[in-house]
């Protein structure tokens, strides 16, 4: 998923040198655990993809303290999305420095009981280049694997962020395989996350996994329909004139409801679980058909029995106001509405 650039210079750095100082004390304690199933996985939310944290704290508004909230809210998990190949040298080598506060953010989220899903995001790359890609992931998983190896075993790893663009099936399961067999050889027994071909008519049935395999879950996306979920968007010439679109009708549920049975199917006959790494409604649509489609995608996957996490956090497609330190009150009912 794409997102503008946050606004707010809140300063990050001080916060996250005090947790890279706490690791070695406390990586015993975070580090416990088993690998999480995906019911345990559970309600979570996407974090971190575009914030300055990784350089440094710079036009940084995520604050570490924000996990204690996120986990208050009810969530169990979050998904840290994570540009690797930018902190990459010419030879592919990951930026130590960058690699302790990745460490830093692995450790505070397993301090507040959080499930963390370490999610190679680099989705322009690898839609564009699919040679170039395929050299960065390999490096990235053969240097993130051995990293953690016998490390966090509560830690999920997912391969790669949306594949797509100019990947086919044939060609996204030929790398996925190799990041596997990449990861199984230092993390037999870590739990991954792989993703079925990012393109409007969700391929599921072409994706293949090595069956002896059984510690993985599928993962997809959902924001059909883009129109709708995407009014407004900045970013986009053509979105950015789209709206104001409702959604809601019987027929707008039918959809949604046919996609996800197609998913439903190959899951029970494959017997592989399912997540829905992201969903989202950007903030220029109605707001009630916004919090209705929210509503409606998140029970779906509840019922279907499919872990979940919204996109996003902060940044746009916001649930949490990083300004005033609050959550979006409508956004928060429509994920995770209040026990009676």
């Amino acid at each position: 998923m794409k997102a503008i650039c946050a606004r707010w210079p809140l300063a990050f750095g001080l916060a996250l040198a005090i947790a890279v100082l706490a690791i070695g004390s406390r990586a015993d304690a975070a580090g416990q655990g088993t690998a999480p199933s995906p019911s345990k996985l559970g309600r979570g939310i996407n974090i971190l993809g575009y914030d300055g944290i990784w350089e440094g704290g710079r036009n940084a508004p995520f604050r570490l303290d924000n996990l204690t909230a996120i986990r208050r809210a009810g969530f169990s998990h979050v998904r840290i999305n994570f540009f690797g190949f930018k902190f990459m040298n010419p030879g592919n080598l990951l930026d130590e420095t960058v690699l302790r506060r990745l460490d830093a953010v692995i450790e505070e989220v397993l301090a507040r009981k959080l499930i963390p899903i370490l999610d190679e995001h680099d989705t322009h790359v690898c839609q564009r280049d699919v040679s170039e890609c395929t050299e960065k992931l390999k490096a990235f998983w053969t240097q993130i694997a051995e990293r953690y190896a016998g490390k966090y075993p509560a830690l999920v790893f997912e391969v790669l962020n949306e594949p797509g663009g100019q990947m086919t099936s044939a060609s996204w399961n030929a790398l996925l395989n190799e990041c596997l067999g990449i990861i199984r050889r230092t993390n037999p027994g870590r739990t991954v996350i792989a993703a079925v071909l990012n393109v409007d008519d969700m391929p599921v049935e072409e994706l293949v996994l090595p069956s002896e395999d059984r510690n993985l879950i599928v993962t997809f996306h959902y924001y059909a329909p883009i129109r709708f979920t995407h009014q407004g968007a900045p970013w986009s010439e053509t979105f950015s004139r789209v709206g104001p679109l409702d959604w809601g009708t019987p027929e707008d549920e039918r959809k949604a409801r046919a996609d996800f049975e197609k998913v439903r199917i190959w899951s029970e006959r494959e017997k592989r679980p399912i997540y829905l790494g992201e969903f989202g409604v950007y903030e220029a649509a109605p707001a009630e058909a916004r919090t209705r489609y929210l509503s409606f995608v998140a029970r779906s996957a509840e019922r279907l029995g499919w872990a979940w996490a919204y996109w996003q956090f902060d940044h746009d497609f916001a649930a949490f106001d990083s300004a005033r330190q609050t959550w979006k009150p409508d956004i928060m009912r429509a994920l995770i509405p209040a026990v009676r």
